[in-house]
């Protein structure tokens, strides 16, 4: 009798064991996956904003341009037809082709920098506003030297941003021909959740969302004393972070759209690195800071952008869960308490169903549904770059150069 009780006490603690082992592997990713379904079912439907954004702005738009020479007369040229009173400003940034003789052959204004000790874009962004001092605009509006924005759209957040005070961020989305590779089309889809769907939401949730890098206007008293000089390769993010903590809220406004052609896989690759690793840096230094300050000031803003930060970039937390769910499995299976793995799985069903409405709203023309379900290939593709993290992270800006699909 002592033994069989005794061999029963050893059974029940193992399987308490077992199971609170379970419930330490599943909370983390049911967390994740949580807080992501609400960004993302936040995020389904368009941002509704009344129809007067205030007076015209005199506003500057600002294209910091590293070697863009085979593209830069075209956007200089698209810019002054949608945009014909603005006063396009072309930094030429350490260039070694003909980007400032085309850029100004085009009809733009051109300040070159030669720095090849200090590089990257938010070096180039300073220097063109030193030169904009001299005769500053009401509104500054950064866009990238590929992109390109609605008609009208860069009126409309310049204006927006002189009255709100506030940085007003386009939506940021990428596009490619239509013979590109299907990975190519589900990296492009995972960037529209990231900076359309999951943006809405941060919206929605906190008031406020995060900067991208382009398709940013900001009013010239805010960006008068922004901190720019620096090498940082996800300089947005960590700019749109530090405007959080100062009580600062970049409004989203989803009307506008800025496109950039998708890179190549090749190029992608090291294009999703420079983004990703940057994120991964950052949200590993920010998320609990930024959490512990929200919770001092009690602040849902700053509370919305801590948790953001503490979800993994899709593919790495759709990568990360699967193997959860199998370990969450099979302890639990001796168990037969199956409580952590229900608990794992239905946010991660109620994610899959929220992905596949916001394809279903926003990417059909972007991605059939026969590449769709091609999702976990793309996830593989991307393996290397979440590896290459821990082994040889990249640490400096990088210009995309772009090659064939």
């Amino acid at each position: 009798m002592r033994k069989a009780c005794r061999a029963a006490r050893i059974s029940y603690t193992r399987g308490s064991m077992l199971e609170l082992l379970a419930w330490l592997i599943a909370a983390p990713f049911a967390f994740a996956l949580s807080y992501l379904a609400l960004e993302l079912a936040a995020g389904l439907a368009p941002l509704r904003f009344s129809p007067g954004e205030g007076p015209a702005a005199a506003f500057a738009i600002v294209i910091p341009a590293h070697n863009e020479a085979a593209g830069i007369a075209a956007t200089v040229a698209s810019l002054r037809a949608t945009s014909p009173a603005a006063r396009i400003l072309v930094v030429a940034d350490n260039c070694s082709d003909d980007t400032a003789a085309l850029a100004r052959a085009a009809g733009a204004e051109v300040v070159e920098r030669h720095d090849c000790e200090r590089r990257g874009k938010g070096f180039a962004l300073a220097f063109g506003r030193d030169h904009l001092s001299l005769a500053p605009p009401e509104a500054v509006l950064v866009l990238d030297a590929d992109c390109r924005i609605t008609a009208e759209g860069a009126g409309r957040l310049t204006a927006r941003a002189v009255v709100s005070g506030a940085p007003v961020q386009a939506a940021n989305l990428l596009v490619a021909p239509a013979n590109s590779s299907p990975l190519v089309g589900l990296s492009n889809f995972a960037m529209l959740i990231k900076n359309l769907v999951r943006a809405r939401g941060l919206m929605r949730i906190g008031g406020g969302a995060l900067l991208f890098g382009t398709g940013m206007a900001f009013p010239w008293i805010l960006f008068r004393r922004i901190p720019l000089a620096t090498s940082n390769m996800v300089e947005d993010l960590d700019l749109g972070l530090e405007l959080a903590r100062d009580g600062i809220k970049v409004i989203l406004d989803d009307a506008v759209l800025v496109t950039s052609p998708a890179a190549g896989l090749n190029a992608g690759r090291g294009q999703r690195s420079r983004w990703e690793h940057g994120f991964l840096e950052t949200a590993s230094r920010q998320a609990g800071p930024l959490l512990a300050t929200a919770i001092r000031r009690r602040s849902r803003h700053l509370a919305a952008l801590g948790a953001h930060l503490l979800i993994p970039p899709l593919a790495l937390l759709i990568g990360l869960v699967v193997p959860a769910i199998a370990a969450v499995g099979l302890l639990i299976l001796p168990t037969g308490s199956y409580s952590p793995l229900i608990v794992l799985l239905a946010p991660l069903t109620l994610v899959m169903l929220l992905l596949f409405v916001a394809w279903g709203r926003e990417a059909r023309e972007m991605l059939t549904l026969a590449d769709l379900i091609r999702a976990p290939l793309y996830i593989v593709w991307k393996i290397p770059i979440y590896l290459a993290f821990f082994r040889r992270r990249q640490t400096e800006w990088n210009r995309t150069e772009r090659d064939p699909n």
